[in-house]
């Protein structure tokens, strides 16, 4: 049996769908559903249950025996939430939780860390899980930190020799666009909110640079297709010897307007953008420049091709955005 935890989230989704496809066991998913769309990410999986995060702990318990491994991605991963008191419960206190549980239990953990915690890039994007090297990082807002946290964290299990789980991986997300995200409104990837104003033939409005090195547009950030995080988190589970915090982008910083420029082209159509100011609210914490160091994914073994911006836009407009059935 396979947990995922946020199985009806974005990613979670994506990894049951991939799950499911290789034929790895009895599939679980964790995620609160509520009242939208979220459930249409699941409706295609065939899955042993559907576990609400409150009760998880009283699954973990009565599946202990049976349980081989955890992909934990649920968490709030809105980086404009401001309770910080919601984050730290969900995205630190309950991983730390689910982190004993495992260590205890013989039950390997994948879970899902953050680019957001290299805050404006100024320390730069190694992915090194020291106490010294974690400790000069300043992430720009509460989901980032709360990442942080629990990765500083582990650094100091590591390092005075506490109970591991069998395996863990540390997955740092950097921007990644897929399908499944639709439930996420304004946290959706730019490629999601692009999409129906080029499909329109209308203007796109990107923010527009409030720093001297950045024009208009000019803005960088490190785009991932989904497919590629996916594959990472399999290798992941099929080297089950490899534990460690990893980058997870493609080492290659594209600019905003090369992305909106994809969208169009994937539409047949000219770019047609325009800019407006960054909002006040979030202009002081925004990220002008991410592109992740993925020596360390690297010299583990990973060795597939990361997909090619241009490429991942086009499937991702053909194959889901601009079909029927746009879910995986």
């Amino acid at each position: 049996m396979i947990l995922v935890t946020g199985g009806a989230g974005f990613i979670g989704s994506n990894i049951l769908a991939a799950l499911e496809q290789r034929h790895a066991g009895k599939l679980v998913a964790c995620d609160r559903l509520r009242t939208g769309t979220k459930w249409h990410n699941i409706a295609k999986r065939e899955l042993a249950d559907i576990v609400h995060p409150e009760q998880l702990f009283d699954f973990l318990e009565a599946n202990r025996k049976t349980l081989e491994a955890v992909f934990h991605m649920g968490a709030i991963s809105a980086t404009t939430e401001t309770d910080a008191d919601k984050i730290v419960a969900n995205n630190f206190s309950l991983t730390l939780a689910l982190w004993k549980w495992c260590a205890n239990n013989n039950v390997r953990l994948i879970y899902a860390s953050s680019a957001a915690t290299y805050g404006d890039g100024s320390q730069g994007f190694d992915d090194e899980c020291s106490i010294e090297h974690l400790a000069k990082l300043q992430p720009l807002n509460a989901y980032g930190w709360s990442k942080h946290l629990f990765d500083r964290r582990v650094a100091r299990k590591l390092s005075v020799g506490s109970r591991l789980p069998p395996q863990w991986v540390g997955l740092k997300f950097f921007n990644v666009y897929g399908p499944n995200e639709y439930h996420k409104g304004t946290q959706q990837s730019v490629v999601a909110q692009i999409y129906p104003h080029a499909a329109a033939g209308a203007a796109y409005q990107l923010f527009r640079s409030h720093h001297p090195k950045y024009p208009d547009g000019g803005q960088l950030r490190d785009f991932i297709w989904i497919g590629d995080v996916v594959d990472v988190a399999m290798w992941a589970f099929d080297n089950p010897h490899v534990n460690g915090l990893f980058n997870v982008g493609t080492g290659k910083a594209r600019s905003f307007l090369d992305l909106a420029t994809a969208v169009y082209r994937a539409v047949g159509r000219e770019p047609l953008i325009k800019f407006r100011d960054t909002p006040i609210e979030i202009r002081d914490k925004y990220q002008y420049f991410t592109e992740a160091r993925v020596d360390r994914l690297r010299a583990a073994g990973y060795d597939r091709p990361f997909t090619s911006l241009e490429t991942g836009v086009e499937t991702y407009v053909k194959q889901y955005l601009a079909a029927a059935d746009r879910y995986r």
